[in-house]
């Protein structure tokens, strides 16, 4: 009797697989179908001999998401459909060892679900009932550009869209960092891993570190500079030096190593034109500012972070070194980074500001991972991208030149200097990196100049502060500033060859600073001369263009009454009791003429700007009963400061620029 049950429950089972096998829309019973399933014998062909789904993929490789599918329903499918089906599969892939994950259904603007799977089970889910389609999951991405990239644009190009004037694809550029995931598709094929690795061991416990812990910092600037989507430079090449361990940690010594490493390459495979991003500081290093000075002297471009130490950058190295590019960081609204304890370092040592809050990048998560980090780095390897393109334009550009370039195309005026510390608000850059604008007629032949403010000179009497240009720029002028005008002027002197601008202080005065006027693309042969005697004019020699005038007193503070000799533009006035030096420059393309503004009223500052294409070479006062502070230039304006009752001064400024040998002077 027994047995007899036994055959007929059989019996049911196998009827209850035909009907399954016929029309699994009548099934209620998951356990009875999971049953059938496993009692098919998978030597015999199914009941029903249904026709394949197609199968689709992202035709973007590195935007895939293998192992998550999306199971797109046939028109018409009912919900409770829909539900057999993601049962019939877990149980189909069940019997063969596999496990699946329904992470989501569908039943709105289509019919379907989501499945975490092996590829192994694609080939069992295309032949399930009504299943009219199965696509592999992929990445999207927003297209409103990222606000950093938004920025170094300024919206002087097609909205919605990231495009440079060029790619970089001309320069090499060395990363001195972590470690990077060559596998993340951000970066794939464009960064090589150098054989370099000199880092200190890890602090603390040792423990195995992952790979993405090590690669994390590293990976995240590489995508910056040349990402595929969020790189600023997408063709240039990465070199990836590591020097920083897992924690993200260095020595002067292994930076050294480093640089020394990528010497030894340039030489025996040379890179032209070549960039050195450093996005890390230490504490002020003569030798590490030393080493970095030198490759800049063997035609590299250095780059380096100004750190985030809310701090002065001229404490820190590489930062503090003038051959340096150094890089600050602000914020989406260009205000300086600021986080609590931390943020950007600012004063004379930064050149320029990046964006560097919640710069979205790759992430060494995982192939595909993005995030967002913020700091002096991710700043400094925007200014790297952008150099990258203007190399790409200028490919024999000096590392001074591609300064002065990234200045001239920066936005400038728009960071508050109330966000500033007091002591930095005269000496920090305002301006903001950004990519040519589209219409920019800039040649390599330009005039640019800039100006390097000194830091403030002890306040005894007679203490000097020392400004100085780099060494492939030249000193078109020198002037001095004080806080309450107490000042006795400036002098240039000349050291191992290279002009020196220096500020005097007087009894009473806080300390003064010095400003030297440097340019590059004047292509001219320039010299500094000096009044004969005290009392006495300084005069440029015939065929030459006064670009600039300095007076200096050996007994008492400086004066700004007596007005320099404009009608030949090659003579600085004599000042009684004070010394005069004219910077004269020869060339027969360069053209100057000078711009003056009065003011007579309460304001505490006079100002007067250079024209679109003509460049601020010095800038000077004129004052009757007013105080001077100083005249400097700011940008292409002079900037005259004042105080007292009767505030009748005026800034003078001399404006120059070549032109073409076959053009017309503007007189």
């Amino acid at each position: 009797m027994r047995s007899v049950v036994s055959v007929c429950c059989l019996g049911f089972l196998l009827g209850l697989l035909a009907v399954v096998e016929c029309d699994e829309d009548y099934i209620e019973d998951e356990d009875e179908m999971i049953l059938s399933l496993i009692l098919q014998d998978d030597t015999q062909p199914e009941a029903e001999n249904r026709p394949s789904a197609q199968f689709y993929r992202c035709t973007k490789d590195a935007w895939r998401m293998p192992g998550q599918y999306l199971v797109v329903m046939r028109n018409g499918t009912h919900v409770n459909q829909v539900e057999r089906t993601t049962r019939r599969l877990s149980a189909k892939a069940a019997k063969r060892g596999y496990l699946i994950e329904i992470l989501q259904t569908y039943s709105g603007a289509f019919r379907g679900f989501l499945v975490k799977m092996s590829s192994d089970v694609l080939h069992m889910a295309v032949k399930l009932p009504h299943v009219e389609y199965i696509e592999e999951d992929s990445s999207i991405f927003a297209q409103s550009i990222p606000w950093n990239l938004q920025r170094v644009l300024q919206n002087k190009h097609e909205a919605g869209k990231y495009s440079p004037p060029n790619d970089g694809a001309k320069v090499g550029v060395y990363l001195l960092d972590t470690s990077v995931q060559l596998t993340h598709r951000e970066v794939e094929d464009r960064v090589m891993v150098t054989d370099f690795n000199r880092v200190p061991e890890e602090d603390g416990v040792r423990v195995h570190r992952q790979a993405s812990q090590c690669d994390s910092h590293g990976t995240h600037i590489a995508g910056v500079i040349s990402g595929r989507d969020s790189g600023v430079a997408r063709g240039a090449s990465v070199n990836s030096v590591r020097v920083l361990n897992c924690q993200g940690k260095g020595t002067v010594s292994g930076a050294l190593a480093g640089l020394e490493y990528i010497q030894s390459s340039l030489a025996s495979q040379p890179v032209s034109p070549v960039i050195l991003l450093l996005p890390f500081v230490g504490g002020f290093s003569r030798t590490l500012n030393t080493a970095c000075r030198k490759i800049v002297e063997s035609g590299a471009v250095l780059i380096a972070a100004a750190g985030n130490y809310n701090d002065d950058a001229c404490l820190y190295s590489p930062a503090s070194e003038p051959e340096v590019i150094t890089v600050g960081a602000v914020n989406f609204a260009d205000q300086p980074l600021n986080r609590g304890t931390t943020g950007t370092n600012v004063g004379r040592c930064v050149d320029v500001f990046a964006p560097g809050d919640d710069i979205i990048s790759a992430s060494s998560d995982c192939p595909t991972c993005f995030t967002t980090k913020s700091g002096t780095s991710q700043a400094a390897a925007h200014v790297a991208g952008v150099a990258a393109v203007l190399l790409n334009l200028r490919p024999n550009s000096s590392s001074a030149e591609v300064l002065q370039q990234l200045r001239y195309h920066s936005v400038k005026q728009v960071i508050n200097p109330e966000s500033l510390p007091v002591m930095h608000r005269l000496t920090t850059p305002n301006m903001v990196v950004a990519l040519p604008d589209p219409t920019s007629t800039l040649t390599g032949e330009d005039l640019l100049c800039r100006s390097v403010w000194s830091e403030r000179s002890a306040s005894p009497v007679f203490s000097t502060a020392v400004s100085r240009c780099r060494s492939t720029e030249e000193m078109l002028s020198c002037s001095s500033f004080s806080d309450n005008g107490m000042r006795a002027g400036e002098r240039v002197e000349e050291r191992d060859g290279q002009k020196e601008c220096v500020a005097v202080n007087v009894n009473g005065g806080p300390g003064v600073f010095a400003v030297a006027r440097c340019c590059t693309g004047h292509r001219a042969q320039c010299q500094m001369l000096e009044g004969p005697e005290r009392g006495a004019g300084a005069e440029c020699p015939p065929e030459h263009h006064l670009t600039g005038c300095s007076f200096s007193s050996s007994s008492g503070e400086a004066s700004d009454s007596d007005r320099t000799l404009h009608g030949s533009r090659r003579t600085c006035a004599a000042k009684k009791g004070m010394m005069s030096y004219a910077f004269c420059c020869h060339t027969s393309t360069l053209e100057c003429r000078l711009k003056e503004h009065h003011l007579n009223t309460l304001s505490q500052q006079v100002e007067v700007s250079c024209e679109d294409s003509w460049t601020l070479t010095a800038c000077e006062a004129l004052s009757r009963d007013a105080v001077i502070h100083g005249a400097f230039a700011m940008g292409n304006t002079c900037v005259v400061r004042t105080s007292g009752v009767d505030k009748d001064a005026a800034a003078i400024a001399t404006c120059c620029r070549n032109h073409p040998l076959h053009g017309t002077q503007d007189h």
